[in-house]
């Protein structure tokens, strides 16, 4: 019984599925397949040499300002006016008719001090910004 359900289902088969439409149909939708992928490939492969393009081209004009900017710095130091300014630096030296005032360095104290006065000056309380935003005070200061 198990042998005659076996070669009914095989004649099925070959006589329903198998028939030359839908080996044709089959072979067609294999072929659509493998152009898709084709394609898919291609677009990908496309996409990841347009990234390096844009990144070389990227890379290029950053090392084209680089090398410009370099070369501005090569005319600056040519210029004048630069040799001028690191010879007065360098070895201090003034022009006719200028004086040339030296003054001691800050010490870190004194910087601390005057930071925290001038600090303690122009910045009010707390309390202070309240009490003049309820009342009005910066109105009046900024009408006054």
């Amino acid at each position: 019984m198990a042998d005659i359900n076996i070669k009914k289902l095989a004649y099925n088969l070959r006589h329903r599925y198998l028939t030359i439409n839908n080996v044709i149909i089959a072979v067609a939708f294999l072929i659509a397949a493998s152009w898709v992928w084709g394609s898919l490939d291609m677009m990908q492969r496309n996409y990841r040499l347009q990234s390096e393009l844009d990144y070389k081209a990227r890379e290029l004009q950053l090392t084209e300002l680089e090398r410009d900017k370099l070369s501005l710095e090569i005319a600056y130091y040519e210029t004048t006016e630069y040799q001028e300014l690191a010879v007065r630096e360098s070895l201090g030296l003034v022009r006719p008719g200028e004086r040339a005032l030296i003054m001691p360095e800050n010490t870190p104290v004194e910087e601390a001090n005057t930071s925290s006065v001038a600090a303690a000056a122009t910045q009010p309380t707390n309390l202070e910004q309240w009490v003049n935003f309820l009342f009005g005070g910066y109105g009046r200061s900024i009408a006054e």
